[in-house]
């Protein structure tokens, strides 16, 4: 017979001895209890005869677990009987337990017999390594409830305890948490102070090689926490992709290079290397063109080899297999960008670890493979034809060519005006966190837009995000949420962390705001570009989130928005958009009421209220809109005002565009008498004008930095995203 109550296990490290196959759940419990985890007391038995002995001293009533190889889930092998009124049937229901296991074709190691702990919430801890990120903590609802309501909250190693907090908040069966039927709360802190002693700063996440650590279930009441039963599945820690540590990379020769160099443009039969030429001709940067035998290509001069190119960033259009040889050559060339697929996303990794050996040979940084490369307006990069747009100060990162081009297109189409794009393939070396970290120090970058598949270096991203969270807006979109991390797992901790909302947790833990579309990246990047100046955290935001109640959030914290523009219908739809999207139509001020019927809003025979109902139309007052919202907002500052019109009304009820454009006019002067009140447009049926009008309209409002969105759905997104931002920071 052993005590339970010796000293933990060595837990084996980077520099230790390889972790065993498993820990014994006595084990696991005597390194809790080192780390200041409440656990039963208890005492283990080799074999049924010794359990009596063991349970000597314990008081009942109490449980009976047996351990050992094929008892990962204890219970759905018959391995627990609880409420044992004392030592003699405790011994009596381990020989009970040894034969049902053994007719089972189990052989336990031994019997692990507890207190039992009091009746309470019963939750699961955990810790498991994602593919992509690493270390993610898990909290949620454990026991018997575990599998049934997958109720769980993430948040990646370490966690903070404004993260503890959010993450108990977030659950659905928070409610139980707080005292529900008369049932007193729980004690909060034990439980905030659990989730930090297991993945906090320091917390045992860093003692162990993950594998899968899990707490199901922890006993949650008003007196503390307990943990009644603990599994310990080693694993091996893997590095998820190439990590080239580049301190202080400076990335402005990527978007504004001195020179450029294209490889692989033909002299005789026009390919992808000839576009390209044609591309960077009508941007005027200084190019040649690579080729072993040509004088020159499209009007453009040739060296041999990259290592006469005298370039800063060289594009590379050849066969796959031809790529590292020509790579190889780029000496005194800042950064090569290979746009030739067919390597690691083909199932080359060979062929990719060749490319970027020879990249390393060269002191080059590459970009890709399997990428279509940079656009910057300010820098004469581009990968799409058509004259460039307007330099401005919105970024991109895309692991897809085709996308970016999509988004940098479209959304110049809609007032964008972008500082650096860059796609990035494969990031066989040059990954979407380097990037991001750099663009949190540039001076023409004012929010980051990423679509990413594979972060490749989850846990650089991580930190890249932390890095520039309350001062830098990310908006990422992802592509194959649902299957990114997907394993089998022995234990529930590791299934339900690896079904894509690690990536919801990376966004809340961080600040960063997680899309679900194209149009919504667009329509996001166009919030924060439009509203850049009016998108300020407020002071201490940071430190002040570390004591916000972890019982939810309070209504008076949330953003508070005004709805104004004609029809009820269309107001009370825009309300349960925004609704849905976690904005609160904050009720108007007592003493507006007077001055909003003097001036006509509100509906007939009604008090006037949010949303709040205004004639807009071709024969209503332009400057209506303006008098009403600088009356409201002079008694409650609210952050947002989103003002909607029905387009198609100007024209079914009048003839001319005129009394849009005056309503424009006047919206854009009310922001720019509100430089702390952020203003959106909302042009319903917008279809329905004469070519060009919406055109001007965006231009008009374009003018005073507000944004236009031809739906409430697209823009209750943006908004959001703005509200996100500024609460996350």
């Amino acid at each position: 017979m052993t005590a339970s109550t010796g000293g933990p296990p060595e837990i084996s490290g980077a520099s230790q001895r390889p972790a065993p196959a498993r820990f014994a759940e006595h084990e696991v419990k005597a390194l809790l209890r080192e780390w200041g985890v409440a656990v039963p007391r208890g005492a283990t038995a080799a074999v049924p005869a010794e359990v009596a002995a063991a349970a000597r001293g314990l008081t009942p009533p109490l449980v009976l677990k047996a351990h050992g190889p094929g008892l990962v889930h204890k219970s759905d092998a018959g391995a627990v009987r609880l409420g044992l009124s004392g030592p003699a049937e405790a011994e009596s229901a381990a020989g009970e337990m040894l034969a049902g296991l053994v007719s089972r074709g189990i052989t336990p190691d031994g019997f692990l017999v507890e207190e039992q702990a009091a009746p309470g919430v019963e939750l699961i801890v955990g810790v498991v390594r994602d593919p992509g990120f690493g270390p993610v903590l898990l909290a949620g609802l454990g026991g018997v409830w575990t599998e049934v309501m997958r109720d769980t909250a993430l948040c990646l190693c370490p966690a903070s305890e404004a993260d503890a907090r959010r993450m108990l908040a977030a659950l659905r069966g928070a409610p139980l948490l707080h005292g529900h039927r008369g049932r007193p709360a729980v004690d909060s802190e034990a439980l905030v102070g659990l989730l930090l002693a297991i993945g906090g700063a320091q917390g045992l996440w860093e003692r162990l090689d993950l594998g899968e650590f899990e707490l199901n279930p922890v006993i949650a009441t008003e007196e503390g926490v307990i943990a009644v039963d603990a599994r310990y599945l080693p694993g091996t820690a893997e590095p998820t992709g190439p990590r080239r540590e580049t301190p202080g990379q400076d990335f402005t020769a990527l978007f504004e290079p001195r020179a450029v160099a294209v490889v692989g443009a033909s002299a005789s039969r026009p390919n992808f290397g000839n576009m390209f030429l044609e591309f960077y001709k009508a941007t005027g940067v200084p190019l040649v063109a690579v080729h072993p035998e040509a004088d020159e290509i499209n009007g453009v001069p040739t060296v041999p080899t990259l290592a006469q190119a005298g370039a800063d960033y060289a594009l590379v259009a050849v066969p796959a297999d031809r790529c590292a040889e020509v790579v190889r050559h780029a000496k005194g060339v800042s950064f090569v960008q290979v746009m030739s697929g067919g390597f690691g996303e083909a199932g080359a990794a060979g062929l990719e670890a060749d490319l970027v050996r020879a990249a390393r040979e060269a002191g080059a940084r590459l970009l890709g493979p399997n990428c279509m490369g940079v656009y910057s307006p300010r820098g004469g990069q581009t990968f799409i034809g058509g004259e460039p747009g307007p330099p401005g100060h919105v970024a991109l990162i895309s692991q897809s060519g085709g996308l970016a081009g999509e988004v940098v297109r479209v959304g110049e189409r809609r007032g964008l005006a972008f500082s650096r794009v860059a796609t990035v393939g494969n990031s066989a070396d040059v990954t979407p966190a380097e990037l991001l970290g750099w663009l949190g120090g540039d001076e023409h970058t004012s929010v980051v837009g990423m679509y990413l598949e594979d972060p490749r270096d989850g846990r650089a991203l991580f930190e890249a995000l932390m890095s520039v969270r309350g001062r830098l807006p990310v908006v990422l979109l992802v592509g194959g949420r649902s299957g990114q991390g997907r394993r089998a797992a022995a234990s529930h901790t590791g299934g339900m962390v690896g079904d894509g909302r690690v990536w919801q947790a990376l966004a809340d833990q961080t600040g960063a705001v997680l899309v679900g579309s194209q149009d919504d990246l667009i329509g996001a990047l166009s919030f924060f570009q439009s509203h850049s100046s009016r998108i300020v955290p407020p002071a201490g935001s940071v430190a002040d989130t570390a004591r916000e109640p972890w019982t939810g959030r309070d209504e008076d914290c949330l953003p508070a928005v005004l709805v104004i523009g004609p029809s009820g219908g269309a107001s009370v739809l825009a309300a349960d958009v925004l609704d849905a999207a976690g904005l609160v139509l904050a009720a108007l001020p007592d003493e507006t009421r007077d001055v909003l019927k003097a001036l006509g809003a509100g509906a007939a025979g009604t008090s006037p209220a949010n949303p709040l109902e205004v004639p807009v139309g071709p024969r209503g007052r332009p400057e209506l809109v303006r008098e009403v919202i600088g009356a409201i907002v002079a008694r409650r500052p609210y952050p947002d005002v989103v003002a909607h019109v029905n387009v198609q009304s100007f024209f079914t009820f009048g003839t001319s565009a005129d009394p849009l454009y005056a309503y424009a006019h006047n919206l854009a002067r009310a922001q720019r008498d509100l430089p702390g009140t952020r203003i959106t447009l909302v042009t319903r049926n917008g279809e329905c004008a004469p070519p060009g009008v919406e055109d001007e309209v965006r231009a008009i409002a374009a003018g005073a930095g507000i944004p236009v969105y031809r739906s409430m759905e697209a823009a209750a997104v943006a908004v959001a995203a703005a509200a996100r931002f500024i609460r996350g920071a």
